[in-house]
């Protein structure tokens, strides 16, 4: 028995005169005198207080407890950390960030509305191929950056202005040509990047896809060897630029300055889209580069289809 136990057991009861109670184990319940015999109840055992918690064992589940605290708040911090940076886009990381790829910022582009029951020009019952739609509203947009010519700012520009990307000698040819092929508007815009790339987007709508084809190879001479040349151009020469550009009903062709040109490189595209024609130019000193001009005559492609 221990010293606890000791401390907490009540001491035996003194002898009487009457016979003494042979010792038990557990100590017992006195009995009456007289009557019959009374059971013997046994008394609960008593259980020992808890031991009392020491100061070390109650510093030692305190650096527990701290440390269980920091570990769940470092994790905590660290899977904040991976949901900020999944959720960042690759540039906005630092050590992460891609080099542009020279495309330039076009605004979000989307098919101009129709006048109700007319069809779109690729569709059956629209045999004309015709644009419904504003041809003002399908001129491209200017990138993010660009200077836009003020005269020719997606409206409509002269036939005049059309007339003067081609060499002077051939604009009376030009002109007469025009004026038989059933052209009825012409619409454009210009515009100039920070790094000096120039750009010009032309549509000619006529009457039908027929008028558009015949003034296209007839006139311009488009995809053939002794394509037209723009003013200032020396001599051409096929581009693959445009080799993959599809877009339904339409017909893209890509023509280059051969080398060597003079202080700035000009690059154009025509599209045939239907009843109209696009024209799309780009030149820059140096060299006109292939990304930004390949960008532009697809979105253009993309409007016209």
């Amino acid at each position: 028995m221990s010293e606890t136990e000791q401390q907490t057991l009540p001491e035996a009861a003194p002898v009487t005169a009457e016979p003494a109670t042979p010792a038990t184990a557990e100590p017992t319940v006195p009995v009456a005198p007289a009557g019959p015999t009374t059971p013997v109840v046994p008394v609960e055992p008593v259980v020992p207080p808890a031991p009392t918690t020491s100061l070390r064992s109650r510093r030692v589940l305190g650096a527990v407890a701290r440390w269980t605290a920091a570990v769940l708040v470092c994790g905590g911090l660290g899977a904040g950390t991976a949901a900020g940076i999944t959720s960042m886009e690759r540039t906005d990381v630092p050590g992460l960030a891609t080099a542009s790829d020279g495309r330039w910022d076009y605004p979000k582009l989307g098919l101009p509305a129709l006048p109700e029951g007319s069809p779109r020009p690729f569709t059956p019952g629209n045999e004309g191929e015709i644009h419904h739609a504003d041809l003002r509203a399908l001129v491209l947009p200017a990138p993010a950056g660009a200077t836009v010519d003020p005269k020719a700012d997606g409206g409509w520009v002269s036939v005049e202005r059309f007339l003067s990307l081609y060499p002077k000698e051939r604009r009376g040819l030009l002109r007469e040509a025009v004026a038989d092929s059933a052209l009825r508007h012409v619409a454009g815009r210009a515009w100039t990047m920070p790094d000096g790339t120039k750009s010009a987007v032309y549509l000619l709508r006529f009457k039908s896809v027929g008028f558009s084809e015949s003034f296209k190879d007839d006139v311009l001479n488009v995809g053939a060897a002794d394509t037209l040349p723009l003013d200032g151009v020396n001599g051409v020469e096929s581009d693959s630029l445009g080799t993959g550009v599809r877009v339904d009903g339409t017909a893209l062709y890509t023509v280059a300055e051969l080398a060597p040109y003079g202080p700035e490189q000009t690059r154009w595209a025509y599209i045939q889209a239907g009843d109209t024609l696009a024209l799309v130019v780009q030149s820059r000193k140096g060299g006109a580069a292939d990304v930004p001009f390949r960008q532009t005559f697809t979105l253009q492609n993309q409007l016209l289809g």
